[in-house]
């Protein structure tokens, strides 16, 4: 039985219709910038598809420039969904200026048949190269079999586009849109197959997002931002094993904002919590690159500064000491201190509970002697 081109392409309408109104159901409505990328994409190209299949000889002009702008514009949006998930993608200046030319020279060229078909799919192909190039080498994670299925349809579609590009512009065997070329009837049937294939990685990448976010969660502190105590000893303990292995210097502090209940009953816990996300910021922008802090509990902070011992903790406390004291008179309306703990990794101490406990009872020190001071452990 032969394949019908224009059949092929109806049932893709179709199944893109569908998917972009399904899509949005099953992701639902609390969704990632990146899953809200890929629900414009599957829409545009939809329309774009929808507004090639009703081009008539009236409206061809129009609607298929329509056309290759929403196809232009699809691929743009499923490279704004890569950045998300991926990190910043190469040849983004590039792709930027293709979008906006594919749909210009194609609609200013329009009376030249050979000129706006080569011109159109030769810059679609350059668009979904661009797009496939970003599927390669992740900046945040290695899982790659979605990345690796997204490319292959973006480069299915690539071929078939420039096929149809170079059919249009250097032969005469193109001569419409709805010609049953076989390349034309082929690149039907793969669009239908790809159409698939690239949701299902989609769908992949969207739960891969989900269960990472899941995991975040899990360590950290929802009100701070930072780590939370479970967070701390993982990420902790490869610290440790890190200053071990390259015979590093590893100092940890643990620090507690001085009368925490006094503030809440004071100044009610509206105020206690504005304290706690001032004193999380402050630790955050006091810490340098590889330091690792969270909060641990209620009012108390931990820190491990990787590359220091005792003296750059002092140094530390009183940075922290100096920027907080302005800091909260200016935003809460009262002062806010607190005592600290140190402890520097010692020959033979192996584990991050026993450094943070020495840590611990050198604030408990501090705190007996009146709070608002640094103690190091002995």
């Amino acid at each position: 039985m032969p394949l019908d081109f224009f059949t092929l392409m109806a049932v893709m309408v179709a199944n893109q219709l569908v998917l972009s109104a399904a899509l949005p159901l099953i992701m639902g409505r609390d969704v990632s910038r990146a899953a809200r990328h890929v629900q414009a994409s599957l829409v545009l190209q939809a329309m774009a598809w929808v507004a090639a299949m009703g081009a008539g000889k009236l409206w061809e002009q129009a609607l298929s420039s329509v056309f290759v702008a929403g196809q232009a514009a699809a691929l743009w949006m499923l490279y704004r969904a890569l950045e998300e998930w991926l990190g910043p993608r190469p040849l983004r200046r590039v792709l930027m200026a293709l979008v906006v030319a594919a749909p210009l020279g194609y609609a200013l060229g329009f009376d030249w048949y050979a000129w706006r078909v080569g011109w159109a799919n030769g810059l679609l192909t350059l668009i979904l190269l661009v797009v496939a190039r970003a599927t390669l080498r992740p900046a945040r994670h290695a899982e790659g079999r979605w990345r690796r299925l997204l490319m292959a349809c973006l480069l299915t579609s690539a071929f078939f586009t420039l096929s149809r590009g170079l059919l249009g512009a250097f032969t005469g065997d193109y001569p419409s849109f709805r010609t049953p070329h076989p390349i034309n009837v082929a690149a039907a049937l793969a669009a239908n197959v790809s159409l698939m294939l690239s949701a299902v990685a989609v769908l992949v990448a969207w739960r891969y997002e989900a269960e990472q976010q899941l995991r975040l969660l899990a360590v950290t502190d929802g009100l701070t931002g930072l780590l939370n105590s479970r967070g701390y000893t993982a990420q902790g303990e490869n610290l440790l094993a890190q200053a071990w292995r390259h015979r590093l210097p590893l100092t940890a502090i643990v620090l507690e904002v001085d009368q925490f209940k006094q503030i809440n009953d004071r100044h009610g816990r509206d105020a206690g919590d504005r304290a706690l996300r001032l004193f999380a910021r402050l630790l955050s922008e006091t810490c340098r690159s590889g330091d690792l802090m969270a909060r641990l509990d209620g009012g108390e902070f931990g820190v491990l500064l990787l590359h220091n011992a005792a003296p750059a903790g002092a140094a530390f406390d009183r940075r922290l000491r100096s920027r907080l004291q302005d800091a909260s008179a200016a935003e809460l309306g009262f002062v806010l201190d607190y005592s600290v703990g140190m402890a520097s990794l010692q020959p033979g101490e192996a584990s991050l509970t026993a450094l943070t406990a020495r840590a611990d009872a050198a604030l408990q020190e501090a705190k007996e002697a009146g709070g608002g001071r640094l103690m190091g452990a002995g």
